[in-house]
């Protein structure tokens, strides 16, 4: 089976993306993200796959296993792993609304990742029109947490994968048209900073400010550290007496990663009446490559020449699922999905001549490997 001659129609995958697109999923929108799966599940259902809902917990919407009709369904295969919440809010189609440009394609999430998730079903729609048997068996799992450190499933995703040969991640497409084969340890952190109450009591948001400069500050060649949020104050005319605010930290190796947490945990502690403590929250692993990812890798490579395209590879910061597959040894790729760029903005977008070109990739992996 050749993919390059896989007919990947590109006005055809980008209606049915739309869809997708169109159903906003932030992660804190549980109903919304269920909705998302909603349709998900619908398209998966259509193409024979057998569907699980898996309830969700932490406040977070469920998840959606689908798995093919196979000769050797129950054995070891390919498991895919994609998430279906955004960062954007409820409404951000008002101000990013799916639309076509020339070569790019815009709209909350597209790239990050429903983009990949979506080129994913239909390399798999394509090889059931040819019937092709794939050797492996396929699963798919769509999880709604991932944006936020995925707290409340990373239980099921590294259950999953210890079932599988191999794990395929279509997060976003580098830019030069790479994938990723290892990723950045992440950790993140609460905080919060409690002064002593009185009109006259040390205001809590100014020991934050202080504490977040303190915490830039830390970044180094081995391990960075930012604030992302804060909140504190309620009234401009009283002094604030709380503020919470969430860091996160980001390392290529786990050593630096682990060191980076002690300095974060050590600055816990009281300063002018003011008490200021820092909890670590959800962390994801480095994944470092290993010779099975490798062969994966180097497989996926060849399927790319034969379909004239460059794969280079490489590890990479912003962590994702594939962290915790990775991290356990199960050979994983990551990066499979669509080429775009401008992810978690108002201006997040796909190049619409890598939905086929990815499709055709996906759709070579999941017709040879074994």
């Amino acid at each position: 089976m050749n993919p390059a001659n896989l007919p990947f129609d590109t006005e055809a995958m980008l209606q049915g993306l739309r869809g997708w697109v169109e159903c906003e999923s932030p992660t804190w929108d549980a109903a919304a993200v269920e909705r998302m799966l909603d349709l998900a599940a619908r398209d998966m259902a259509i193409m024979g796959a057998t569907i699980e809902r898996i309830a969700g917990r932490q406040g977070f919407a469920g998840c959606v296993r689908a798995r093919f009709p196979h000769p050797n369904q129950g054995q070891p295969g390919i498991l895919i792993a994609g998430h279906m919440d955004t960062v954007h809010p409820v409404g951000t189609l008002a101000k990013l609304s799916f639309r076509r440009e020339g070569n790019k394609c815009y709209g909350p999430g597209i790239c990050d990742m429903k983009g990949g998730n979506y080129i994913t079903l239909e390399a798999i729609r394509q090889l059931i029109k040819a019937s092709v048997t794939t050797p492996l068996p396929i699963t798919v799992l769509f999880t709604p947490d991932e944006e936020v450190g995925t707290p409340s499933t990373r239980d099921i995703i590294e259950a999953e994968a210890q079932r599988n040969k191999y794990v395929l991640v279509p997060e976003p497409g580098r830019p030069d048209n790479g994938v990723v084969t290892g990723r950045y340890a992440i950790a993140r952190f609460n905080l919060e900073a409690v002064g002593r109450r009185g009109s006259a009591g040390r205001s809590a948001l100014r020991d934050m400010a202080r504490q977040i400069l303190a915490i830039d500050a830390m970044t180094g060649e081995d391990c960075t550290f930012s604030v992302g949020i804060v909140h504190g104050g309620q009234w401009v005319n009283c002094v604030a007496t709380t503020c919470t605010g969430e860091a996160l930290s980001m390392a290529k190796r786990q050593a630096d990663l682990d060191r980076g947490v002690e300095r974060m945990l050590a600055l816990s502690g009281t300063h002018d009446d003011v008490s200021f403590t820092v909890t670590r929250g959800v962390t994801r692993p480095v994944w470092e490559p290993d010779s099975g990812t490798m062969a994966l890798y180097e497989h996926a490579r060849a399927i790319a020449e034969q379909l004239g395209l460059s794969l280079p590879h490489g590890s990479a910061g912003g962590g994702s699922d594939g962290n915790f597959t990775g991290a356990l040894g199960i050979p994983t790729l990551d990066g499979l999905g669509v080429r775009g760029g401008d992810m978690h903005t108002l201006n997040e977008h796909i190049e619409v001549d890598s939905l086929a070109e990815r499709g055709r990739l996906m759709a070579g992996l999941l017709a040879t490997l074994a």
